[in-house]
């Protein structure tokens, strides 16, 4: 896992185990996610994802994982009781990448979102010790929130590596071509369909929102201070009008790390006074 990212600084309001954990969760995800990304070719990338599938079964099995991120990961699998389905839904959407570049609906994208970024989320859930199953419902609608961000932002990039995420139903509706993509330029139906788009985006963040447990949000505290920061990358990309194009949106680290304080200290408040209304 890159240290110098988003998720980074809301990993650092961790326990000390968690954030070991979390890291070394991260560090797999990341790990089987390069495995396509960074591949030479398809041939290599679909040996390296076969190789993946298997180093999850040692995960959860008998055998011992051959790669450095499975073996530093195997340990806190028992520590924490980490489910499997979220691994190998990870690597079913990191092959999704393989065969498809291009989503015809919005649920299909959902479903992919689901598998790359939700997975993740509901390992992290477990890391943190959250049993209400609200949890679940926030961890799906805030990993979908920041997937779809991601794909907004990133709207530029992927299209140079020759996908295109938007699905293909709203680029009809909008009028938009992906020729139009290509030229880089925020005409009015690029800035109504990226509009579209970031107001999903912002129903799924306050989806997650809704189903946060209240007796759980010190729990979820890294994940909130994740959430933050992506909401600010929404917000950014809104008030530059959707150039998504001139450059790839950042959040700069003294607002990431202002951000990660508010958050902190806002779910530090509301569990004061949630306790306070139990014992009154």
């Amino acid at each position: 896992m890159a240290r110098d990212t988003s998720f980074s600084y809301s990993f650092l309001v961790l326990p000390a185990d968690e954030r070991q954990a979390i890291g070394v969760v991260w560090d797999f995800c990341r790990a089987v996610d390069d495995a396509v990304d960074e591949a030479a070719d398809r041939a290599v990338a679909e040996t390296s994802i076969a190789a993946w599938r298997v180093e999850v079964g040692r995960l959860f099995g008998p055998d011992a994982p051959t790669t450095p991120q499975g073996q530093h990961l195997k340990p806190f699998v028992a520590t924490f009781q980490l489910s499997r389905q979220p691994f190998d839904d990870l690597v079913d959407g990191v092959e999704m990448d393989l065969h498809r570049s291009r989503y015809d609906t919005f649920d299909e994208l959902v479903g992919y979102c689901r598998r790359v970024a939700s997975a993740v989320g509901l390992i992290c859930i477990e890391v943190f010790g959250c049993r209400d199953s609200r949890s679940r419902d926030y961890a799906i609608n805030l990993g979908l929130a920041l997937q779809l961000t991601n794909i907004i932002r990133d709207v530029a990039v992927d299209f140079a590596n020759g996908r295109v995420y938007l699905p293909q139903e709203d680029l009809a509706r909008f009028g938009v071509t992906e020729d139009a993509l290509r030229a880089g330029q925020v005409t009015e139906p690029v800035r109504r369909l990226l509009a579209h788009e970031c107001q999903r985006a912002r129903q799924l963040f306050n989806a997650a929102a809704q189903a946060m447990p209240p007796a759980e949000a010190r729990r979820l505290v890294a994940a909130e201070i994740m959430g933050g920061i992506y909401f600010e990358i929404l917000q950014r990309i809104e008030q530059r009008g959707y150039d998504v194009f001139t450059e790839v949106i950042r959040v700069p680290k003294a607002v990431r790390a202002r951000i990660a304080l508010t958050r902190w200290a806002r779910t530090q408040l509301s569990a004061i006074g949630l306790n306070r209304s139990a014992r009154a």
